[in-house]
């Protein structure tokens, strides 16, 4: 999601601060109001991307223009007073609660906190590997990576904008923006395409087209629109002191058609915003790039000469909200996460209540109002030597002012001191990340211990539960076919103990951070499971054990917690498996949308087949979801006991209940012969 950064213009644009306030908007509701309001609402980004383009172009037009040249130095400091103060304050309030909670929250914060202040916090998140879209821990400033890609465009822009103006004409240069939004885009889809969605989404260089298209725009409209305060021309003067007024203009009619245009677009940005993402370039960066082009329809419409839509758009509680858009932006995301983590323990990612929705909703817009009035706006009128003067001068007022200023300075000290604590204190792993680096550890032991794995023979063939005979066979038209009772052996119940040398184990980084106590429940198991896999990597993962001679009599796969599982990779790995073996599927539990269709899927598959069972995880751990870690898919040490105790406890269900069948089989059988009268010999 973008952080709403404007430039310190004393101008404005009509209907800005609206459409500011309808992207803000779409990415709080996003977040805070999962996923049934507006599952596309990220796109509330590339809103504000466009926003930033056009509106950093057009200021530093206005200021060649005006000057003949652009005042880096001056551009910079204004940028520096409108985002840092309130970028401070969030983060040293929000990392010292951090602190006080405890918990995966901390992880990685001193990494967090560096990417924050230096702007380069999409990088930091790059570098680190820190999924966007699939997170391991519940990142407290995760929301920073958008502000750090304007602020990088807020430095680089000013020094290439030049080079555009070497191009004679506007549409030379909106075209050459243009360009390269293009490449940008492309770019992107060829990231995501390749499976680096969350590179192509916080990449500065793969998620720079909607800036773009607000330079292009910028560029267009450099002569044709003004600012809605722009300043009155200069007058001449007359003798005595008197001014030439000229004769006031008739008004004329707003024109309809960018109304009309503009509403369009409008009402387009809210269908892109209702459609639920996708993992393809549809989405990265087909809505993406849908939105950008929309807003940028929006804004030409708004600032177009008498418009009625810029004016209409800024009115009321749109205009409240645009001017502190960004601090709304800021807050929402780090208070949600403490909220959840308070009183839930977990991260966002695990689900939460539309109460604490609403809760953190109504937090943020009180928070955002304070550091509107109390902290942004003085920084922004006085600077920060000027306000430094300011609180200076109140430490030899009055005494309430004087007892105000030392009431502030103690709780920036507090902060400060709090945010050092919590950097001091953060993990490098998420619990779930330490759970399954276990298993790692665990497995790479077991691996050193018996570096290499036997050949097992072929099973014979078993006869599954659904396959026992239920009834004796029919008697032989010879008597002496059958033979005296005392030749038939009494029926015994036989008991067969499932060992951890006769399993092989399939599975996803659920099955990974269970690894130890597989290990230890089931000495010999044979586990191969990674982070990240899904159901379609089974097939070719059993083809490979079965072709080497590695496929054990009992075959368990837990594919089901990275997506959904396709009836035709079932159907593959049961046909590899063949009907000598028992194949185990376990189902899945995380906070995961296709998790239900999983399990549905699983248990109708495993229902038609006589060697497939299910293994029960959801039911099993759903009632201890204590024993998960904080993102509340991987088990912990007891949580992989469980795990480890469901296998075990399934397939010696299994064996057991066809030892059952036999022996019922036996006992009829036995019964049969009893009750038939012996033959006697003539």
């Amino acid at each position: 999601m973008s952080s709403p950064t404007l430039p310190d213009a004393p101008t404005r644009y009509a209907g800005l601060d609206g459409l500011r306030a309808i992207a803000v908007g779409l990415v709080v509701l996003y977040h805070l109001f999962p996923p049934a309001m507006f599952p596309g609402g990220f796109v509330g980004v590339d809103v504000f991307f466009v926003i930033s383009g056009f509106l950093i172009t057009s200021l530093l037009l206005r200021e060649r223009a005006a000057t003949g040249r652009i005042g880096l130095t001056r551009f910079w400091a204004r940028r520096a007073r409108r985002l840092l103060p309130a970028l401070t304050l969030v983060v040293t309030v929000c990392a010292s609660a951090a602190w006080i909670i405890g918990g995966d929250i901390l992880v990685r914060l001193g990494a967090q906190v560096l990417g924050a202040f230096t702007f380069s916090y999409n990088w930091v998140s790059i570098a680190g590997d820190t999924g966007y879209f699939s997170a391991a821990s519940p990142e407290l400033f995760r929301n920073f990576w958008s502000l750090a890609v304007e602020e990088q465009f807020y430095v680089l822009w000013p020094l290439l904008l030049p080079l555009f103006l070497l191009l004679p004409r506007a549409w030379q240069r909106a075209g050459a923006a243009l360009l390269l939004a293009a490449a940008s885009a492309t770019w992107m889809g060829v990231v995501a395409a390749s499976g680096g969605v969350t590179r192509g989404y916080f990449g500065t260089d793969t998620h720079a087209f909607g800036i773009l298209l607000g330079v292009a725009l910028a560029f267009v409209l450099q002569r044709i629109v003004r600012p809605a305060t722009s300043p009155a021309p200069d007058l001449p003067r007359l003798e005595g002191g008197w001014r030439a007024v000229p004769r006031p203009q008739a008004p004329h009619a707003a024109p309809r058609t960018p109304t009309i245009v503009g509403t369009a677009a409008l009402g387009g940005l809210a269908v892109v915003a209702f459609l639920p993402p996708t993992f393809t370039p549809w989405t990265f960066p087909g809505a993406l790039l849908a939105a950008s082009a929309l807003t940028t329809v929006v804004i030409a419409c708004t600032v177009w000469p008498r418009s009625a839509l810029g004016p209409a758009l800024d009115r009321g509680v749109m205009k409240w909200v645009g001017d502190r858009s960004y601090g709304i932006y800021l807050w929402h995301w780090p208070l949600l996460v403490l909220v959840v983590a308070a009183v839930q323990g977990t991260g966002p990612e695990a689900g939460f209540s539309p109460w604490i929705g609403v809760a953190v909703l109504a937090l943020t817009l009180i928070i955002a109002e304070a550091s509107y009035r109390l902290i942004e706006t003085p920084v922004r009128r006085h600077g920060f030597r000027g306000t430094a003067r300011r609180v200076a001068a109140q430490f030899q007022g009055s005494p309430i002012p004087r007892l105000g200023a030392v009431a502030g300075v103690a709780a920036a000290a507090l902060v400060i001191g709090g945010t050092s604590a919590a950097i001091a204190a953060a993990p490098q792993l998420a619990s779930g990340e330490a759970a399954v680096a276990d298993g790692a550890a665990a497995l790479e032991e077991q691996r050193d211990a018996s570096p290499t794995p036997t050949p097992t023979p072929t099973p014979t063939p078993t006869v599954f539960p659904s396959e026992a005979p239920t009834a004796p066979p029919e008697p032989s038209a010879s008597p002496s076919a059958v033979g005296p009772l005392t030749a038939v052996p009494a029926p015994t119940l036989e008991e067969i103990v499932v060992r951890g040398d006769q399993i092989t184990a399939v599975g996803d980084s659920v099955m990974l951070a269970s690894a130890p106590a597989l290990i230890e429940r089931l000495p010999g198991i044979d586990v191969d499971a990674e982070v990240s896999r899904s159901a379609w990597a089974g097939p070719r993962l059993l083809e490979e054990r079965a072709s080497a001679d590695l496929l054990r009599q009992y075959v368990v796969v837990a594919l089901g917690t990275n997506g959904s599982v396709d009836t035709g990779a079932l159907e593959r790995m049961a046909q590899i498996v063949g009907p000598k073996r028992l194949l185990v599927l376990v189902n899945a539990y995380a906070p995961r949308s296709w998790i239900d269709g999983v399990n549905a899927e699983l248990a109708r598959f495993a229902k038609a087949r006589p060697n497939v069972v299910v293994a029960d995880w959801s039911a099993a751990i759903g009632p201890r979801t204590d024993l998960l870690a904080g993102d509340r898919i991987h088990p912990s040490g007891e949580g992989g006991r469980v795990f480890a105790d469901l296998i075990a406890t399934t397939l010696q269900s299994v064996e057991d209940d066809r030892a059952q069948r036999r022996y019922e089989a036996q006992v009829r059988l036995y019964e049969n012969l009893r009750d038939r009268p012996v033959p006697h010999a003539e």
